[in-house]
């Protein structure tokens, strides 16, 4: 084999393992993101130790805000754009839904005694509420994304999402 073939060869290889996978599905990502969040929470509720607990829930902040928020500018604004009251409603809906999230994850931050009885109930609430949350969304907001955008307009959405939760500041 000549230099130049060898060359050519390691550029292949570099630009492989330096260029971005192909972004797939939005709804496929968010399936990732969605199990990822909820077997952090369950590990939570389960957890009886305040380290582990402090852990998890810098986990659960790191992943759960930049996915709330990423997800409502690339995903939930363009239903809400749909025509049809329905699709406003699931929109509407997941918007509160995540804002209410966002309290409640906030209020658990607060709780100061990590083994308290009082943070054991707020993390449960919480568990259940995205649990809810994602229970819905799939079946609501995932049918009108379905119905209403391609496979290529889904993958760029996945895009627009993935860059999103980049520039997401998460507070301590």
């Amino acid at each position: 084999m000549n230099l130049k073939n060898t060359i050519e060869k390691a550029g292949k290889k570099l630009h492989a393992v330096i260029s971005p996978a192909p972004a797939g599905d939005i709804l496929d990502t968010l399936r990732r993101e969605h199990d990822q969040v909820q077997s952090l929470l369950e590990k939570l509720v389960k957890s009886d130790s305040a380290g582990e607990r402090r852990d998890l829930l810098t986990e659960i902040k790191a992943a759960l805000i930049p996915h709330t928020k990423a997800e409502e500018k690339t995903v939930y604004d363009r239903v809400l754009g749909l025509k049809g009251n329905k699709a406003k409603v699931d929109g509407h809906e997941g918007y509160f839904e995540h804002e209410a999230a966002s309290r409640m994850l906030a209020n658990l931050g607060k709780i100061e005694r990590m083994t308290s009885s009082e943070f054991t109930a707020a993390a449960k609430v919480l568990k259940e509420l995205i649990d809810h949350h994602v229970e819905e969304e799939e079946r609501n907001i995932w049918a009108d994304v379905k119905e209403n955008f391609s496979d290529r307009q889904r993958v760029l959405m996945n895009e627009e999402f993935e860059a999103a939760k980049k520039r997401i500041k998460i507070p301590h």
